[in-house]
């Protein structure tokens, strides 16, 4: 992982400084919400591919996956917004809590909108890139997985979380069909 994360931390300096993103700074909400709307904030956490013998980065890159033992399924790293904090600042504090790790945000992907119990809930997520910090299992996740978009697709338990990950890979440039 050591050297994924130095990867990690090089993209994270390039892709953060493109789209202008990073830091946790309050975010507008966007639009209008129902009174009792759920929010919540999350990333689609990825590394770049190891790389090949000739130097090259060919190998497609690694998408964080976090497994939640509550609801016994395979999802990307997102919570609620806490009171008063803004969606960067929440997505920022999800993924920390969740995976350990520290993170930049790149662009923002598509939003979800479901119901839960009854109630509509938005979530918003960023394409975000790990910058430092160490997974340990928690009581909200006992395991996170780095696994090759064909694999992470399969794994995600939401066809929702599917979506994000060629979403993703959309901001990235690559061929949906071809990783």
């Amino acid at each position: 992982m050591g050297d994924r994360l130095t990867a990690a931390r090089d993209a994270a300096r390039t892709y953060g400084s493109r789209t202008g993103a990073g830091g946790g700074g309050a975010g507008a909400r966007r639009g209008r919400v129902e009174r009792s709307t759920i929010l919540a904030a999350g990333a689609v956490l990825w590394v770049p591919g190891p790389v090949a013998k000739d130097g090259r980065r060919r190998k497609k890159p690694r998408i964080a996956l976090v497994h939640r033992p509550k609801y016994d399924d395979w999802s990307l790293p997102k919570g609620k917004l806490e009171p008063g904090e803004g969606w960067r600042a929440a997505v920022l504090r999800e993924v920390r809590e969740e995976t350990g790790l520290d993170c930049v945000l790149g662009e923002e992907l598509p939003a979800q909108h479901y119901r839960v119990n009854g109630r509509p809930k938005e979530v918003r997520y960023w394409a975000a890139v790990p910058t430092g910090g160490g997974f340990a299992p928690n009581r909200e996740v006992d395991r996170l997985e780095w696994l090759a978009p064909r694999k992470a697709r399969a794994r995600l338990t939401h066809v929702r979380d599917r979506e994000l990950v060629d979403a993703l890979l959309a901001v990235l440039g690559k061929d949906v069909r071809q990783v």
